[in-house]
């Protein structure tokens, strides 16, 4: 573990970028360690990159420049701006509404916080939202992805606990909004603290035109969704829908000029793929490191020897989730410690569909920490902020998204009194 941490430590300081300096620290113990092969690096970076939930991210990422190059964002932006730009900080607030609408559709962070980056904060820059507050905005909402149905992780969850999909999906609406809600006081608070401009009066006028425009962006979610819940997409098939309606709107709308811009389109979405599918292989390698040194189960095998309350036990359980948050992604943090703790929250009378969703907030904030927040590098990336200026920007929204999740521990209700409305009556 020491030779990891130096070797990490080391690159770090040097300013190498985190998907090379992760990979790196992971092969300087596999080429020492003579139990291991160094073929391992390739194998592992390559097996984590090839998963079928991961195929979503290109395509979403497709779809997102091709929402793009459609104005399908721009619509709904210009719908959202119309209801809420007068307010103080009214961009940011309608970038919010625009990640919540989108992540309907998507269930991925990463590619969520790749898309808006891409649309939002170049707008943002010109009405004169700060570079960190912008970043941390689009990198923080972007995670409200994995709450808002359908959802990667929470599928993840269900199939390894056999907790009701149904149910979780339905659980995650509640936290999902309370994210948004929590995002938008912030961004209010900030943008009157900063004296940032307003967009105008509120016009019901304007609100009428817009939301007439913006028909096309918003029949998006009500077709994937649909399908989601009429049991003709997979996630992964709904990122291709996605792309398929964008290209079909496109083409009806821009015609010759559509179809000349499609292959810069398509570049661009793989030069930005490229870039996130290293950055998620070297955690994969990373990851594979962790798990072959049993380091999150000794953790938790730790604290579940403790003999602690269900509560202290939950809070135990969340302090180890916020901790592998800064090194694994979500889905090694489900399959390293979901098979060891869940027999015993099981055995301590915890809801299943709740400690799902805190373990899901858990994964949203891990997105945002670093030396591995995915959403922080997509952002950086994809609009040139400083990762620093990313990270800064993170930090108040950060603290609303604790609040939320304290919240759900405390009132579990919030996550399971809609399943049981709804699951119970339609199902």
């Amino acid at each position: 573990m020491a030779i990891v941490g130096i070797v990490l430590f080391a690159l770090l300081l040097l300013a190498v970028p985190i998907g090379i300096a992760l990979s790196s620290a992971a092969a300087a113990y596999i080429l020492v360690d003579p139990l291991l092969e160094p073929t391992v690096i390739f194998r592992q970076f390559f097996s984590f990159i090839g998963r079928y939930s991961l195929t979503a991210i290109p395509l979403f990422i497709f779809a997102g420049f091709l929402m793009e190059k459609t104005g399908l964002i721009r619509q709904l932006f210009a719908f959202a701006d119309s209801l809420v730009g007068h307010l103080p900080g009214g961009f940011g607030v309608a970038t919010v509404l625009a990640c919540v609408l989108f992540g309907s559709i998507s269930g991925s962070s990463v590619a969520m916080a790749a898309a808006m980056s891409v649309i939002a904060i170049p707008e943002m820059r010109k009405r004169g939202y700060p570079d960190w507050l912008s970043g941390g905005l689009v990198a923080t909402a972007g995670g409200i992805a994995i709450l808002i149905p359908p959802s990667i992780p929470l599928l993840i969850y269900g199939i390894v606990t056999e907790t009701s999909v149904v149910r979780l999906f339905f659980a995650g609406v509640i936290p999902g909004l309370l994210l948004a809600l929590c995002n938008i006081i912030t961004i209010i608070v900030i943008a009157i603290w900063l004296k940032l401009p307003r967009g105008g009066k509120f016009e019901g006028a304007r609100v009428l035109r817009e939301s007439k425009g913006a028909i096309p962006a918003l029949g998006m979610p009500v077709v994937i969704l649909g399908g989601l819940y009429g049991g003709l997409f997979t996630p992964t098939e709904a990122a291709a829908a996605a792309c398929g309606y964008a290209m079909v709107y496109g083409l009806i709308v821009g015609r010759a000029t559509f179809v000349r811009a499609l292959l810069p389109t398509a570049m661009r979405a793989m030069n930005l793929t490229g870039v996130i599918m290293f950055l998620i292989g070297s955690v994969g390698v990373f990851q594979f490191l962790a798990a072959n040194m049993y380091w999150p189960q000794k953790i938790t095998d730790t604290i579940v020897g403790w003999g602690l309350t269900p509560l202290g036990f939950i809070f135990a359980y969340m302090g180890v989730l916020l901790i592998l948050g800064m090194f694994v992604d979500g889905v090694a943090m489900i399959l390293l410690t979901v098979p060891v703790i869940f027999p015993v929250a099981y055995a301590m009378k915890i809801d299943p569909v709740a400690l799902g969703i805190m373990l899901t907030l858990n994964i949203e904030m891990g997105v945002v920490t670093p030396p591995v927040g995915l959403n922080l590098f997509a952002v950086s990336g994809t609009s040139r902020i400083p990762l620093q200026e990313v990270i800064k920007g993170t930090i108040p929204f950060f603290i609303g998204d604790g609040a939320v999740l304290l919240a759900v521990i405390f009132f579990p209700g919030l996550a399971t009194w809609l399943p049981d409305q709804l699951v119970r009556s339609v199902f």
